[in-house]
């Protein structure tokens, strides 16, 4: 109970920590949110892996669920430094008022490197989306990733902060950006956990908006 007291604590600070990017922006809705994932992760062999998870998405000050999706794939060690993803999501988002599904298969490729003792990832994903009722897109997303080369109590508690950039190929331009910043752990042999705030900005037609999420995730492993 400590050590999770602990856990929230820093999290509080974290988001206190990136507050002063978020009045940088002066966005007016500012909508608090909650992020939550299950999964399962399965080693196949010592190089190929697979899992399959579940994202609910809270908005309105997490008083409504607006998105829920399923994700599944396989991901494959070509070397220490690389491993490559094909994945598909099965996405259903309201939409003033109505449930819209959007298809989206997607491939990836993460470069992993050390440096200083922090552990960096950088996260390339190629997504064709196939929102209902709307035109099919390319999307392209990048995410960097670095793990602080701290580890904290027997769960092996680990700080991280992260940024993505998501590029619309539709419309050639960035129109998305997220920022990271949270722990990861392992209280249990077969459970992996991650708590994280994310600043969220998107361009809409006319300005920027953004919003505030509380995440969680749960990932079972085998």
């Amino acid at each position: 109970m400590r050590v999770f007291s602990q856990v929230v604590l820093i999290a509080v600070l974290v988001c206190f920590i990136f507050s002063p990017f978020r009045r940088c922006h002066a966005f007016e809705d500012g909508d608090l949110q909650f992020w939550n994932t299950e999964g399962v992760e399965v080693k196949l062999s010592d190089r190929c892996k697979c899992s399959v998870n579940e994202e609910l998405r809270f908005g309105n000050n997490i008083s409504e669920l607006y998105h829920t999706h399923t994700d599944g794939g396989l991901t494959l060690k070509v070397t220490d430094e690389l491993d490559l993803g094909m994945r598909y999501r099965l996405i259903y988002e309201k939409d003033r008022g109505a449930w819209k599904e959007e298809n989206r298969p997607y491939a990836n490729a993460t470069v992993k490197w050390v440096l200083f003792g922090c552990k960096f990832r950088d996260r390339g994903q190629l997504e064709f989306r196939i929102p209902e009722g709307k035109d099919e897109k390319w999307r392209y997303r990048n995410k960097l990733t670095v793990i602080l080369p701290w580890e904290w109590t027997r769960f092996s508690v680990q700080p991280y902060v992260a940024d993505e950039v998501f590029v619309d190929f539709h419309g050639e331009k960035m129109n998305r950006n997220r920022l990271y910043g949270g722990f990861t752990a392992k209280p249990f042999k077969h459970l992996k956990t991650e708590l994280y705030y994310l600043w969220q900005i998107s361009k809409s037609k006319r300005s920027w908006t953004g919003i505030n999420v509380i995440g969680l995730k749960l990932t079972m492993v085998f």
